[in-house]
């Protein structure tokens, strides 16, 4: 079955390179666990940056080469000589009294980069070190990662660091975001967050064992204005227990495949002529089949977020998940403004929400007329006073 799979998800990208999946992707695809589109497309390894451009709805922002390139200067300043200033910081969160580590790179094994070689060296490396032994190391810098997402294998390239000490690990997270007199930015410490889960469930499927791994994650941030590291452990334990709910909710890639027509296609590929084997009208009706689950919040962690928004247009999804359910059953704002004016009878399952929604309607009109009635009133009450 999952040669079978690995097939049909190959015909539905076509013959270009797979998108790999990474902690960003995964921590988004759980966030909208409803949403087919976004399933089949990560499940495939479909560029949707690449996609979203060539259907007429770039991403309009990205990371900056600015922000990558300090990014990585960054991480590098952290584990230079063999990680002595990480060591240097992690005695202090974690307080440890050990002087020395055995530093372990599973960046590749022998010059080979095989996503398969890495992950099992990875996993030997790794269980060596959990059962004790004393020639596995402490500090593993980049190990590949493995975990089922939608009943599909995915490899993670995490840009990490797992540290082991008396037979735990902590993840570790380096970001270039600045902690400010004792203070960063709420919503990207919280993305962090999310994102070191991912890793921390990965590796505590890896080693088989949940207590292998602390839910506290040391995040390594530059301190105040300057390239000074710092580090704090953040508890990620709420997202944990989110993140292992949705991976439960995803429906499998085989499902979804099946609901699918045959023929799909979201081929990016170009033929010798260098000119695209899929017109972008073709693409969007490919794109039609896979049904997708729009919310404003789809803006902040997805590439065809401009598309579905405009595929949605109209309908109740745009206003944001918490209106969609609630008004349950009302697909279009249309709809949903018929009912509420009385020009369109519900039907037997729409009654509670139209008793509702004419509720609603009735007492913003009554708080309308307060306040029209309230600006009219002005003028004569400022004419009194005088």
């Amino acid at each position: 079955m999952q040669n079978d799979t690995d097939t049909r998800l190959r015909r539905l990208r076509g013959p270009v390179q797979p998108k790999r999946h990474n902690a960003r992707t995964i921590a988004a695809l759980t966030s909208n666990p409803g949403c087919a589109r976004r399933g089949v497309c990560d499940a495939a390894g479909v560029d949707k940056d690449a996609l979203a451009a060539r259907v007429g709805f770039p991403v309009r922002a990205g990371q900056s080469q600015f922000a990558i390139t300090r990014g990585n200067a960054f991480e590098a300043q952290v584990k230079a000589d063999g990680c002595a200033e990480l060591l240097t910081l992690l005695r202090e969160v974690l307080n440890l009294e050990i002087t020395e580590v055995g530093y372990t790179n599973l960046d590749e094994v022998g010059g080979n980069d095989s996503q398969d070689l890495r992950h099992a060296h990875s996993r030997a490396t790794l269980l060596a070190a959990a059962a004790g032994r004393d020639d596995a190391g402490t500090l593993f810098d980049h190990p590949l990662l493995r975990m089922e997402v939608a009943g599909n294998g995915v490899y993670l390239e995490p840009d990490l660091i797992a540290f082991q000490y008396a037979g735990i690990f902590h993840v570790i997270e380096i970001k270039s975001f600045a902690v400010i007199d004792g203070q960063a930015d709420g919503g990207k410490v919280a993305s962090a967050a999310i994102q070191s889960a991912v890793y921390v469930h990965a590796l505590r499927r890896l080693l088989g064992s949940d207590d292998a791994v602390s839910s506290d994650i040391v995040l390594v941030c530059p301190k105040d204005f300057s390239n000074k590291p710092c580090a704090t452990k953040v508890d990620v334990r709420k997202q944990l227990i989110v993140l292992k709910h949705q991976l439960n909710r995803l429906a499998g890639i085989d499902t979804l495949l099946d609901a699918l027509p045959p023929a799909v296609s979201l081929n990016l590929a170009k033929d010798d002529a260098d000119r695209p084997v899929r017109t972008p009208a073709e693409l969007v009706e490919a794109l039609g089949c896979i049904p997708a689950r729009y919310s404003p919040e789809c803006l902040a962690s997805c590439e065809l977020a401009f598309f579905c928004r405009d595929e949605a247009a109209g309908e109740t999804a745009v206003l944001g998940k918490s209106v969609r359910e609630e008004l349950g059953g009302v697909d279009t704002v249309a709809a949903a403004l018929g009912l509420a004016a009385g020009s369109l009878l519900p039907s037997d399952e729409q009654a509670e929400i139209t008793a509702l929604l004419r509720a609603t309607a009735r007492i913003y009109g009554e708080s309308a007329t307060t306040a029209a009635t309230s600006v009219g009133s002005a003028p004569l009450l400022a004419q009194a006073a005088a």
